[in-house]
């Protein structure tokens, strides 16, 4: 006579919890938290018995299961469309779909897509920038049920799968090459500085360092956006407008410098069209650098002077991490799975074109 199969209420009944429990626990509710004790009872049971979930292998092959959510805070910067098409290039070649979650940087849109994910039931998560503060527990904590990646920078300790980026590094950087041009009185252009972005400051405080280190702590104009900015609806030319208009604002203020970094490299192609719309030459008479090397910054025409981050390929690796993730899962998904976090960090580049040159002393008219 065939031995009979396992059943969940054995289970139950052997880890001394209900059967719902059990459901719960072993088809990996996202809707629903455990113990750390009771999830290991369960498991161990269903272990000792030789339980198997039944038709897992159908459920695995729904297109439901094969769906990772990007949560991205615009689609109108360079950047993030860059990151977007890094992930879509590895989920397309393995059979995923990608539902993007735009949060336009409002607090409460990326609080309502958080709320909405037990209902999407996606097989992983990519966070294209850092959370928000207020709701980084909560990331955490969904990372322990769902593969979850964040596309993040090095200041932030988490225990998240993270694809990292020193913002401190990248400002020394772009302050050294600076330095090396002889540029003593330099200005830097930035979004706002507020608490959500805070990886903007590290940026900058990479920079100043750097100014530091020879005495030049001083001659560092910081020139940022009025926080309100942060509150519109993006435009595709919100970052390349914000560049231009603080650049028109140091020049009608008469303040002195050679050189401009910009926070990125949309702001940094705003500052060379308000610096050459006021007869300043670029780079003879004012030098410019950005950042994030995106397409446009490579035109001939242009040819920006910036530093390469690998953006694209921070978008595969994190898509990378989550696939392997969700294999890992499918093969031990009574719990056995090795406890693995990843941090991918890559060593920003400069990009030296034709927008940097050594320093004009010369005082501008």
């Amino acid at each position: 006579m065939a031995k009979r199969k396992p059943t969940s209420s054995q289970v139950a009944q052997k880890a001394g919890v209900s059967q719902a429990t059990v459901s719960m626990i072993l088809n990996r509710r996202n809707d629903v938290s455990f113990s750390a004790e009771t999830v290991e009872r369960v498991e161990c049971a269903a272990r000792e018995l030789g339980y198997e979930l039944p038709h897992r292998k159908n459920k695995n092959s729904t297109k439901k299961e094969k769906l990772i959510v990007v949560i991205c805070p615009t689609l109108t910067s360079p950047y993030y469309v860059l990151l977007l098409q890094g992930i879509e290039s590895v989920a397309n070649e393995k059979g995923y779909g990608v539902f993007i979650c735009n949060t336009q940087r409002d607090a409460g849109q990326e609080e309502k897509y958080l709320r909405m994910i037990s209902t999407i039931d996606p097989q992983g998560i990519i966070y294209a920038c850092n959370p928000h503060p207020d709701f980084q527990k909560k990331v955490e904590e969904l990372a322990h049920r769902i593969p979850l990646v964040i596309i993040s920078n090095k200041e932030k300790t988490t225990t998240v799968d993270a694809i990292n980026q020193d913002n401190t590094m990248v400002g020394r950087l772009m302050a050294r090459h600076l330095l090396e041009l002889g540029h003593r009185e330099v200005a830097f252009i930035t979004p706002p500085l507020t608490r959500r972005q805070w990886q903007r400051s590290r940026r900058i405080d990479g920079f100043v360092k750097e100014y530091e280190k020879e005495g030049l702590g001083g001659h560092v104009l910081i020139k940022a956006a009025d926080e309100s900015v942060d509150h519109r609806l993006p435009r595709m030319d919100s970052e390349y407008s914000m560049g231009y208009q603080l650049t028109m604002e140091l020049i009608r203020e008469g303040r002195e410098f050679t050189a401009i970094a910009g926070q990125n490299d949309m702001m940094a192609l705003g500052a060379i069209d308000a610096l050459e719309e006021s007869r300043i030459r670029v780079p003879k008479d004012v030098s410019v650098i950005g950042c994030d090397d995106i397409f446009y910054s490579g035109i001939r025409r242009l040819s920006l002077t910036t530093i390469d981050h690998f953006v694209a390929l921070k978008g595969r690796d994190a898509c990378d991490i989550i696939i392997r993730k969700i294999a890992i899962n499918d093969q031990f998904y009574t719990g056995l799975q090795p406890t693995s976090i990843y941090n991918i960090e890559y060593t920003p580049k400069l990009i030296a074109r034709k927008t940097t040159a050594y320093a004009n002393t010369k005082k501008r008219k």
